[in-house]
């Protein structure tokens, strides 16, 4: 679709499902006995997100740390097989961050994380490999799960800004300040209350926002708002798009899609509003789907 290319820098993680039947409570707690019958393995955390852009047509390239351990190699087979430019850090130290969901009946009944911080040296190592590879692409997405892998986010975004590069942020954290100079930041609601608080109307939202964007020499910020769709905050607009959702099964990963469609589309040319209003009809797409999963471009342009 374009020859531009998307970097994604963030927090790799392998999304393990494990399926089964519940028919009966535990004797030794009151909790589900799951029989586990099926197991799958998906890409997650910013490897979900490069999966999500890989998945509408543009060339990508994925950048992070994983260990040296059997989840990693499961990473690594799943970012081939998928189509990734894998550009991965191997840590001895840590073991492959690893999201564990039971699912009984179509519903989770638990998830177990499995994470640890990488090292100091592997992050620098990781810093070297992101100035190298930096001009080979056109749009940088940082996915920041806050595990560990973004620690140089600032010098990050101020190598690709300089270079003119589009750079888009899916933020976490207390602080957003490590983000200024970014082009846009995604947050979701709560991730947004952190930073400025609550608030009592639209127009109160739209002053603290607009305050924070300018603050952080942001072009634009994106609110991300479930059911109630999403916020675009520009310096000359505020543009508000309802949700699409038919039905909402899964919620999981629906912020990768949101970021990586955006990401797409403006690789392919698109404003940004009309990114946005792309992304959103993904958001509504893929929330109807079971865990961490993706949006085909047959799905968004059925008439192409």
């Amino acid at each position: 679709m374009t020859n531009k290319r998307i970097l994604v820098v963030g927090d790799i993680m392998l999304d393990r499902y494990w399926f089964g039947e519940v028919n009966r409570i535990s004797p030794e707690a009151p909790v589900p006995i799951v029989r586990v019958e099926r197991r799958e393995e998906r890409l997650g955390g910013a490897a979900n997100v490069a999966r999500n852009a890989v998945a509408l047509g543009v060339e990508t390239g994925l950048l992070g740390v994983i260990g040296e351990d059997e989840a990693g190699r499961s990473v690594e087979d799943l970012l081939k097989s998928s189509g990734i430019r894998s550009y991965l850090n191997h840590d001895p130290q840590i073991s492959t961050i690893i999201k564990l969901r039971v699912i009984g009946r179509q519903q989770q009944l638990i998830r177990v994380d499995f994470e640890e911080k990488p090292s100091d040296q592997v992050l620098q190592d990781k810093l070297t490999r992101f100035t190298s590879l930096l001009a080979d692409f056109d749009v940088l997405i940082l996915s920041d799960y806050a595990k560990g892998s973004l620690v140089n986010v600032s010098t990050m975004i101020a190598a690709a800004k300089a270079q003119n590069k589009i750079v888009l942020v899916d933020p976490k954290g207390s602080d957003f300040a490590k983000y200024a100079g970014a082009t846009m930041l995604t947050p979701n609601k709560s991730e947004l209350k952190q930073i400025i608080g609550e608030w009592r109307t639209e127009e109160d939202l739209t002053e603290k926002v607009q305050e924070l964007r300018q603050r952080l020499n942001l072009e634009a910020f994106l609110l991300t708002r479930s059911e109630e769709g999403m916020t675009l905050f520009t310096a000359n607009e505020v543009m508000h798009v309802p949700a699409m959702a038919r039905e909402v099964y899964d919620v999981s990963g629906a912020g990768d899609t949101v970021i990586a469609t955006v990401a797409a589309m403006l690789a392919e040319g698109k404003t940004l509003p009309e990114a946005v209003l792309i992304a959103n009809k993904a958001g509504g797409i893929v929330v109807g789907k079971l865990g961490t999963a993706t949006v085909t471009r047959e799905e968004l342009f059925p008439a192409e």
